[in-house]
């Protein structure tokens, strides 16, 4: 048994902490997944060496907000575009943010430690539980599950489960693989004490690398995707005197030589509402010569206003229209919008109350001849519910985003990596057109086939790989690991009990 327990608690809250941020290095753009694993074997001991529930709740908001905290660090660089109205919130944006994330681990910390056991039962109890808050992190108050722990696996061969299990059962494994085999570091230290955390831990490993050589080889079609990057700064982006260069730097490289059979532009890429864009659509119409083109741009319907796509046909007609439905918190809208407004406050890319309206839901846009297109603008793709309500089969998913807001450190890098991950999942490739990077042609196994590096300004004219079979993560979703997950914790939890206190009864009358 390792002597954690002797140790002071403020001791221990700190080494949760640095542990926690260590085991964030996993993720893009570093890839180190085991500091990840490292992590979470090291966490287990001092969880179990909590003396209460409520200390191991502390010590898992600690360790989550560590982590939160160095994977989300990139949070701060949106508020930085307009310094002087939004750079003050940037240091509470990080601290509230990792802190409020770090509740729903502390929350699993908690339970397991208040429902007890042995160290392996704890562990195995602790896998589940944080399996199911990463549910509720992914789903509650509209969601947010950037840096969950299945995203370390995004460049291994172990990221092909996604296809058979998603991103939840992948972090399940990625648990059970760690924390019983750290809980083994605070037990009676006997070799045959190992030997479940070991099974578990290999077991998931050939699982996972098993599979994966069973995964099909990708195929391509003969129809080539241009892909636009214009490289517009945020700050930049909407100023008079630098619109008109990127929106000449979009043209000049729609009209470039061969023709492909789709051309894509980023994320609000036309420097004008729709209603008054026809100057700007007749010119993207002549530049792509017959070719259609997928582009994004702002549009109001009364007092409303969408975040769109729009798909413009060979002739230049408007023959497909999205509007995005899943917004980003006061990014694209804020809570009590009207009344926030009367205190200055805004979302970042919306200037008048409450910011953007949601669109309808996932839908299907018909980019004939290449088929059917789920598409996702932005924030979309890290949401892996609204690529799986989407109303039928997609031929290819189409992202297209402005990943100026998240900087040059890691934001775009882990965005990149959640799109590979729903290419996976779907067995769909996906086509990725990013206003300053990462643009990327993603095959149905998540390997970037073509790109152009963050910060540069051109295209890549990529060509189109065929999609997979449907997965059977597409087919059965979320729901089917949650019931699973749900179950095994009833499970662990029947078989976790405290032992009977037997009361003595005085046969005195």
């Amino acid at each position: 048994m390792m002597p954690i327990q002797g140790w002071p608690f403020w001791l221990r809250l700190a080494l949760a902490g640095i542990l926690g941020a260590f085991a964030a290095f996993g993720l893009a753009p570093w890839g180190y997944w085991l500091a990840t694993l490292v992590g979470l074997v090291f966490i287990t001991p001092l969880f179990l060496a909590c003396e209460t529930p409520r200390r191991a709740a502390w010590l898992g908001w600690v360790f989550a907000t560590g982590y939160f905290a160095n994977a989300l660090s990139w949070i701060t660089e949106p508020f930085l575009v307009d310094a002087e109205r939004h750079a003050w919130m940037a240091p509470f944006a990080l601290v509230f943010l990792a802190g409020g994330l770090a509740l729903f681990w502390s929350f699993a910390f908690w339970t397991t430690r208040r429902i007890g056991g042995s160290p392996l039962k704890q562990g195995l109890l602790l896998s589940i539980s944080l399996t199911l808050v990463e549910f509720a992190r992914g789903y509650v108050l509209t969601g947010f599950p950037w840096a969950g722990v299945a995203q370390v696996w995004v460049d291994t061969p172990i990221a092909q489960l996604l296809s058979l299990v998603g991103p939840y059962g992948l972090a399940a494994l990625t648990f059970v693989s760690t924390l019983p085999l750290g809980a083994y570091l605070n037990g009676p230290g006997k070799p045959r004490y190992l030997l479940i955390p070991a099974f578990l831990t290999l077991g998931s490993m050939v699982l996972s690398l098993g599979y994966a050589t069973f995964r099909p080889e990708v195929q391509f079609k003969q129809q080539v995707v241009r892909l636009i990057q214009p490289n517009a700064l945020q700050h930049q982006k909407w100023d008079p005197d630098f619109a008109p260069v990127f929106f000449a730097r979009q043209i000049e490289f729609t009209a470039a030589e061969p023709r492909p059979d789709l051309i894509v532009w980023p994320e609000t890429s036309v420097p004008a509402w729709l209603d008054n864009a026809q100057p700007y659509l007749e010119s993207i119409t002549k530049a792509a010569q017959g070719t259609p083109v997928v582009l994004g741009i702002q549009r109001g319907e009364g007092p409303r206003i969408f975040n769109s796509m729009i798909y413009l046909g060979p002739e230049g007609r408007q023959d497909g229209l999205y509007d995005k439905h899943h917004l980003a918190p006061f990014g694209e809208y804020v809570p009590f919008g009207d009344l926030m407004a009367r205190f200055g406050i805004y979302g970042m890319a919306a200037t008048t109350g409450s910011g953007f309206s949601a669109g309808p839901g996932a839908a299907l846009l018909d980019a004939e001849p290449l088929g059917k297109a789920l598409p996702l603008i932005c924030y979309e793709a890290v949401f892996t519910q609204d690529v799986l309500s989407a109303p039928g089969r997609a031929d290819f998913l189409l992202q297209i985003t402005n990943d100026a807001w998240f900087g040059t450190r890691s934001g775009p890098f882990q965005h990149l990596a959640q799109a590979r991950m729903r290419a996976i999942e779907q067995g769909l490739p996906m086509m990725r057109s990013a206003n300053t990077g990462v643009t990327a042609m993603i095959d149905p196994l998540g390997a970037v086939t073509q790109s152009l590096d963050l910060g540069q300004s051109g295209y890549i004219d990529a060509v189109l790989p065929i999609p997979l079979a449907k997965t059977v993560y597409a087919r059965i979703g979320d729901i089917w690991v949650l019931a699973a997950l749900l179950m095994l914790f009833v499970l662990v939890w029947r078989n976790v009990g405290t032992p009977r206190v037997q009361i003595p009864i005085d046969p005195s009358p």
